[in-house]
């Protein structure tokens, strides 16, 4: 038998099927062991067949397969197939998406661990009364059952040896299941369908479309929703997939899913370690597990018979990838939803606009939900100008209103969240006598200073440095510390109400897997009175006592050189206000900005995502934005500045005959550095087209792809996220 097989190097030089000769046990989809190079390495069967173009003798075979069940099913095949074909990537960098890492280097297997039990009982046993250790594994069998072999060697040296023997006690091997997330376990609550929920479902159910989108305010159940639809899946022997956008709201749901549905319920993301995140991936594959909860990845779980696939918060930028290959989780998810013939449900209480266009048009099914569960108004959003304030001699962080309503929350013994989008102490340290700025030596980028350790650190490449006494550039002690971030919030909070209990959550307070669990579970059971914190508060989280919100900086994401900047803007405002009154209790926003006339402000303090909605599509249309235009990046990246220059300007040289062979499907063609001209000591620059006509796309990935080299990186970003 003759195996096709991938070799797991991610060149172009390797970027081909090799042929080997194979035993009846290497089956399509196996990892396997090659001979390549004179090396052995690992490597994916694509393909078995009878014969080879090459003769049998210049064949080398393979070693044996590394799993009893393939680890890529037929779909991941096909799946990647799809990948290289749209991203122009080497197969093996498509394939390496749908295992765990440390499993395809071999560094983590199945974890097994051998137990001894009694076979006899302790008076049939026949043993000398000066063998102690034996009696002592029989007496401590009998009393404790099943026990692992290493705490009976421990406890009695050389008995089980003896007993096993004689056979007295039997001992197994068994493999082990690292839990990542063993705190974390849901109360069953019997949850009763309202009208609208059960319409949803009855019109998601009802409808041929594969793309289903539930566009529904914050509190309006739809997270009910996609459970029951988990849960007919299950009832029919499909599996699921829920996909979130934050890592942080991962352990909240997945308590949920317990709750309802058992260890039915596997976790996928990056913050596990390398034993649980195979065991999770393994419990998957094998069946036992048949719902996926993770945050990106997870769309290539290896699941077969998928009845749906969830994405929840589906406007949420952490949903494409930022390296290669540079996918949409959307786009891969509605691959997998027409190959398995099952529906896509999108959520969110503010659509992006792409997607809502699409729903509107009639392309994919739109269900509405237009109020809260519980029935109650959403929260009333309050502005505070924050010019007046300072006006007025006000330079806190906080607006007189915004502190009368913490007074208020607190002597209520209510909760309240602030909101900030920006961690550490201080933006940037700034000399006052000659305008210096501490900057990253890797990074073109501002230091941001951490007061409660001390340092400077780079947001980008996580380079800390030691804390500045004087300016390095005149000498000068006159140093100033500008813009707010979480910690001084933290801090002046503290000076404000020294009796209030106060967390803070970011990615300063969040490492290890369970570091976003652990404080939103003391918050969710009222060990603290305020939780501040930066964007992974905004989303999804439920705490019935907070009754107030208070957005410190509305306008920081509203003025950026991005067009989907006012989007943005809408979407967290929305989202974060959602926090307040999800009980009982009516909720209350202070929202705080140097802009109070601002259009994008004014429909999300009435909560009108239909106005804004048209008021951002007729600006879109006017300027040929997207949806209107597809924007093309393509970024070039290398340590060397002048080699880099030279891709750049190979590359642009090709992409500047496609362009005026194709004039008339461009909007806009140019090269330039990035506004971040080096990160993590690469030199960036970037060329960037405006499409009309996305027919050309195929032929910029053919060219990037030709273009790539050992001394610069070149990476094509459709719509991208992030222009800097």
């Amino acid at each position: 038998m003759i195996a096709e097989v991938i070799v797991d190097i991610a060149t172009s030089e390797t970027d081909r099927i090799f042929d080997y000769l194979c035993d009846d046990s290497v089956i399509v989809g196996s990892r396997v062991r090659a001979p390549f190079g004179g090396k052995i390495l690992s490597g994916f069967v694509m393909k078995l067949k009878e014969s080879s173009n090459l003769p049998e003798s210049r064949l080398k075979k393979l070693l044996p397969a590394s799993d009893e069940l393939p680890a890529l099913t037929k779909e991941s095949l096909w799946l990647a197939e799809k990948i290289v074909k749209r991203f122009r990537v080497p197969k093996a960098l498509a394939l390496r998406l749908f295992l765990p890492s440390e499993m395809r280097t071999g560094k983590v297997r199945e974890l097994y661990r051998t137990f001894a039990e009694l076979c006899v009982k302790k008076e049939e046993a026949q043993i000398r009364k000066t063998a102690k250790n034996q009696l002592g594994v029989l007496e401590y069998l009998e009393k404790n059952g099943k026990t692992e072999t290493a705490v009976l060697n421990n406890l009695f040296p050389g008995g089980l040896t003896a007993l096993e023997k004689k056979g007295y006690i039997r001992v197994s091997k068994e493999q082990i299941l690292r839990d990542p997330y063993k705190t974390v376990e849901g109360e069953s609550v019997e949850h009763v369908l309202t009208p609208d929920q059960s319409a949803a479902i009855e019109r998601i159910r009802a409808d041929s479309r594969t793309v289903q989108l539930l566009h529904g305010v914050t509190g309006s159940g739809k997270t009910e929703i996609y459970l029951n639809l988990i849960a007919e899946c299950l009832k029919k022997g499909q599996s699921s997939i829920f996909l979130v956008p934050e890592i942080s709201l991962t352990p909240q749901m997945l308590s949920q899913l317990r709750a309802r549905f058992g260890r039915n319920a596997a976790i996928l993301h990056s913050g596990l370690s390398a034993g649980e995140k195979f065991d999770e991936w393994w419990r998957l594959r094998t069946g036992e597990a048949k719902i996926a909860i993770g945050a990106r990845s997870a769309v290539f779980a290896p699941l077969e018979n998928l009845g749906v696939i969830i994405l929840d918060e589906e406007h949420d930028s952490s949903y494409v990838s930022e390296t290669a290959p540079r996918y949409s989780t959307f786009e891969v998810a509605r691959v997998r939803a027409n190959y398995n013939g099952c529906k896509l449900v999108l959520g969110s209480a503010t659509p992006a606009v792409e997607t809502y266009k699409r729903a509107k048009e009639g392309e994919f099914n739109l269900i509405r939900l237009e109020k809260r569960i519980n029935r109650k108004p959403l929260p009333e959003i309050v502005i505070a100008d924050m010019r007046r304030e300072v006006r007025r001699g006000n330079n806190s962080p906080f607006s007189l209103v915004l502190k009368e309503e913490i007074e208020k929350c607190l002597e209520s013994e209510k909760q309240a969240i602030l909101f900030l989008n920006r961690r550490g102490y201080s933006q940037t340290v700034i000399c006052k006598e000659c305008g210096y700025v501490a900057k990253c030596e890797a990074c073109d980028v501002s230091l941001t200073y951490h007061r409660d350790e001390d340092c400077l650190k780079c947001h980008y490449c996580g380079a800390r440095y030691g804390m500045l006494f004087g300016c390095p550039e005149c000498g000068s002690r006159k140093l100033s510390y500008a813009g707010t971030g979480t910690q001084r919030i933290v801090e002046s909070l503290q000076k404000l109400y020294p009796s209030a209990r106060i967390l803070r959550m970011d990615n300063d307070t969040t490492s290890g897997k369970e570091g976003h669990y652990k404080i939103l579970k003391a918050f969710g059971e009222r060990k603290a009175d305020i939780l501040v914190g930066t964007q992974m508060i905004a989303k999804g989280h439920d705490f019935p006592a907070v009754t107030l919100v208070g957005i410190l900086d509305a306008d920081m994401s509203l003025h950026f050189s991005d067009y989907r900047s006012g989007e943005r803007t809408f979407q967290l405002l929305t989202q974060v206000a959602g926090r307040s009154g999800r009980a009982d209790e009516k909720g209350k926003v202070v929202l705080q900005t140097f802009d109070p006339e601002n259009e994008v402000l004014r429909f999300a303090t009435s909560y009108d995502y239909e106005g804004f909605y048209e008021n951002e599509i007729s600006l879109r249309a006017a300027m040929a934005f997207p949806p209107f235009s597809k924007i093309v990046r393509v970024l070039v990246t290398g340590e060397d500045d002048k080699k880099t220059m030279e891709t750049l300007r190979a590359t642009y040289t090709e992409l500047e005959v496609l362009y005026q062979n194709n004039a008339e499907k461009f909007l806009f063609f140019n090269k330039m550095r990035s506004p971040i001209k080096r990160i993590q000591n690469k030199f960036r620059y970037q060329v960037l087209m405006r499409l009309s006509d996305v027919s050309v796309l195929p032929e910029i990935y053919d060219i990037c792809a030709n273009a790539r080299s050992r001394d610069a990186l070149v990476s094509v970003e459709e719509n991208p996220s992030n222009l800097s």
